[in-house]
């Protein structure tokens, strides 16, 4: 069958246009992450409405984890294979990564604290192993200082203070061994197991509830509807590991991959973590209030910004385009 001229020349365009399409979403898979600042946690390094270009070549190129349509979570997570990184995230960076209790939301934070590191906060002020990583100079305070012996129930494992007294805290690294016994901090590992891709449970009986790291809260945020309580306990079988709900006694019926945790005997932490914390201090929901960053979390290094719009007025920034983020 001939095909005309005319047709020849729609058909040539469509597939110019489907290969444009595919070169980039290639690229924005493996070398390059684009990310759209919606909130003022990095403010000012990274101010609310910047459009970011960020490195993903950096720290070890990944071909695709995810095939659904984009712009939603409509879609499947596939195995992925990652290369050799040209270095591993540094104190310092600025990160773009999956938002460990939504991977579906991407955050943008400093890296404060490395694998093995012991990360305090005292007045405001972060210690790094002893000594102090200074606020950079394009962060901020924006309210007052909490007091030393006020505690926020919302703060990371609920014991360790409050944002601006922060109690010694270590970051796992891989190869970290933690035996398994009554005196287990569960409410630490258990996320750290979930994150290094295993199940877990509370089995007792006829009853089990199936732990997940997806907070319902933040799945509420981005689905816009109630009906997300009704698979978290009491409602359903679902169970987050920092939940008020469990007592520590509960961690007794506590399964691992099929497994009772009690017969595991010890856990090796399969992957590094980091820390993480916005230059805008007292406006940032980081690590201090959700943990730990696992490496495998990390999309890329923030390089610098491509866009900005003033979302008060929907005016762009001309000023910020260009911007190098430090």
């Amino acid at each position: 069958m001939k095909v005309s001229k005319k047709t020849a020349k729609i058909l040539y365009e469509i597939r110019s246009l489907l290969t444009i399409v595919i070169i980039a979403l290639l690229l924005k898979v493996t070398i390059v992450e684009a990310y759209i600042v919606p909130t003022g946690s990095m403010e000012n390094t990274i101010m609310t409405g910047d459009f970011l270009i960020g490195n993903r070549f950096v720290y070890g190129m990944r071909t695709p984890d995810w095939i659904g349509i984009p712009y939603t979570d409509i879609g499947y997570n596939i195995p992925y294979i990652r290369f050799p990184e040209f270095r591993v995230p540094e104190q310092g960076d600025v990160l773009i990564f999956k938002y460990p209790r939504d991977p579906y939301h991407k955050y943008v934070k400093r890296c404060i604290a490395e694998p093995g590191d012991t990360l305090e906060v005292i007045a405001r002020k972060v210690f790094v192993n002893g000594k102090e990583f200074p606020l950079p100079k394009t962060g901020k305070y924006i309210s007052p200082m909490l007091p030393k012996d006020y505690k926020q129930q919302e703060i990371f494992l609920g014991t360790q203070g409050n944002k601006d007294y922060f109690k010694p805290l270590r970051i796992p690294k891989k190869g970290d061994v933690f035996p398994l016994n009554d005196s287990t901090n569960w409410r630490y590992l258990l996320p750290l197991i979930l994150m290094d891709g295993h199940k877990a449970a509370l089995v007792n009986e006829s009853v089990e509830y199936d732990f997940t790291l997806i907070d319902p809260n933040d799945l509420y945020r981005r689905k816009e509807t109630r009906e997300v309580y009704q698979d978290y306990f009491p409602n359903g079988k679902l169970l987050n590991p920092w939940s008020q709900s469990i007592r520590d006694g509960d961690f007794a019926f506590l399964y691992i991959d099929g497994i009772p945790a009690r017969e595991w005997g010890e856990y090796v932490v399969e992957q590094n973590y980091y820390w993480a914390m916005g230059d805008n201090r007292d406006d940032s929901l980081d690590s201090r209030y959700w943990g730990f960053v696992p490496e495998n979390n990390i999309l890329g290094k923030a390089l610098f910004v491509y866009f900005s719009l003033d979302l008060d007025t929907w005016m762009p920034r001309f000023n910020r385009i260009g911007t190098v983020i430090r």
